[in-house]
């Protein structure tokens, strides 16, 4: 982002201090300034709809702040260099909410990812995708535990459904491939070796 001045509302060059100025592409801001710099608090109302209201370090955002963009889309934590890095809470047009860490503007680490539907999904993430160790529960109370890779079921784990019955072991690419799968009571019903059904 060019920091050039063309409209200042005191009508002067700004070194230090509060003021306004609109960059050429039709972006305002209105805050903070030093040694010539965007610098401090500020808020910047971009030309698509969008504002950013937070902390700034030498023209780009730094720190804590809030950015929202056109269609409600939101983000609340922390920036470096204008890219989601750290600790935030992001929120969808549909209604999602995800809150945790980040890393290059995508979840990365651990955070909790809810869905307006009731599905949520704590636990690792790698790349905007669940990736680990975590927890996925859906609507109707089908609880996975376990890991994940590349957003889908890959590792050991445990799936459990509203009425207690479970499968336990080994999944792949979100195919239960060899697991066990017990009753209410913890007898075994049957199990999967290597992705085919085997009736006990």
């Amino acid at each position: 982002m060019s920091n050039k001045k063309e409209v200042i509302s005191l009508g002067e060059e700004l070194s230090d201090g509060f003021g306004e100025l609109t960059f050429p592409n039709g972006d305002k801001y209105e805050g903070e300034w030093k040694d010539g710099e965007i610098n401090g608090q500020g808020t910047m109302s971009f030309e698509n709809g969008g504002t950013y209201m937070g902390e700034w370090e030498n023209g780009k955002i730094n720190g804590r702040g809030i950015l929202t963009l056109p269609e409600w889309e939101m983000y609340e934590g922390e920036f470096q260099d204008g890219i989601q890095n750290g600790h935030g809470t992001y929120t969808s047009p549909c209604g999602a909410r995800y809150e945790g860490e980040f890393k290059n503007d995508l979840f990365e680490g651990q955070g909790t990812k809810t869905w307006s539907n009731g599905e949520i999904y704590e636990g690792e993430w790698k790349g905007g995708f669940f990736h680990g160790q975590g927890t996925y529960i859906l609507p109707d109370g089908l609880k996975y535990v376990g890991e994940f890779k590349n957003g889908l079921l890959d590792g050991k784990g445990k799936m459990t459904n509203e009425i207690g019955c479970k499968y336990l072991g080994e999944w792949k690419k979100s195919q239960i491939w060899n697991s066990s799968y017990y009753d209410k009571n913890g007898n075994i019903i049957g199990k999967f070796v290597n992705g085919e059904w085997i009736k006990q």
